[in-house]
């Protein structure tokens, strides 16, 4: 089953009725009050196991073992609803993406950077493309280390957007653009750079050979491409690992 938010609202919808479907009439024949914490938890737990047996990400099962036990306890704090739509405002300015590609925000640490740094110095000046380039953690460092490149940032969550827009000011060597990814023309860089998810890897990878030119190098953050042999494998020194998948077009 794949992550898409449809697919994940049907598992914990089937998780709320399995379990109201056992626990309503059990507590309505016996004359009791219903114990909503015990049901979120069940109801959580239920998700949580619908999410593995259907082999979705981690991040998911995270959010369908919590998701109803939350709706209790905020319902308990009676809190005003308009904080919950500014909440859901902000997540949607900063995690478009996770919903829209299943990508959700990752930065690149110091680390991480460092190797790109060196890897495109042994590759001489290089345009250099960052696809979901988040608030600038990979392309503002990477523009100030090596001035004789250019770098390209493609994200599509508008304040992540305007936070990398921002940083990025002063750099001339940085073009900052808020596109979708898949609408990025590959073929116009000597380096392209994705950390994303698994999900959109296969996909991307065509999208890489088919665009690409010969002597080009697509390098992948901890997702490999499946089925492919990478030409390289930098290992990063960091934790949790982040090996540098590279492939030579």
């Amino acid at each position: 089953m794949s992550a898409t938010p449809t697919r994940q609202l049907a598992l914990q919808g089937a998780a709320v009725i399995l379990v109201l479907s056992l626990a309503w009439p059990y507590f309505g024949w016996t004359a009791q009050a219903m114990p909503w914490l015990e049901t979120s938890l069940a109801i959580g737990g239920v998700a949580l196991l619908f999410a593995t047996l259907s082999r979705q990400p981690w991040w998911w099962r995270l959010i369908h073992l919590t998701f109803m036990p939350l709706v209790w306890a905020t319902n308990t704090l009676a809190i005003d609803p308009s904080w919950f739509l500014l909440a859901f405002v902000l997540l949607l300015l900063v995690y478009r993406g996770a919903l829209s590609g299943q990508v959700p925000l990752y930065l690149s640490n110091k680390a991480t950077v460092a190797e790109l740094a060196k890897l495109l110095g042994e590759r001489g000046p290089s345009r250099f493309l960052d696809l979901g380039a988040g608030v600038g953690s990979t392309t503002v460092p990477l523009a100030d280390l090596l001035p004789d490149s250019h770098f390209t940032g493609y994200e599509n969550a508008p304040l992540t957007w305007l936070v990398g827009r921002l940083l990025s000011l002063g750099r001339p060597n940085i073009r900052w653009r808020w596109d979708d990814l898949w609408q990025a023309p590959l073929g116009e860089f000597d380096v392209v750079y994705a950390f994303l998810s698994p999900v959109p890897m296969p996909a991307l990878w065509q999208k890489a050979k088919a665009e690409m030119q010969p002597g080009s190098l697509f390098i992948s953050n901890s997702f490999p491409v499946p089925g492919e042999v990478p030409s390289q494998v930098i290992e990063v020194d960091c934790t949790p690992p982040r090996p540098l998948y590279c492939y030579q077009i």
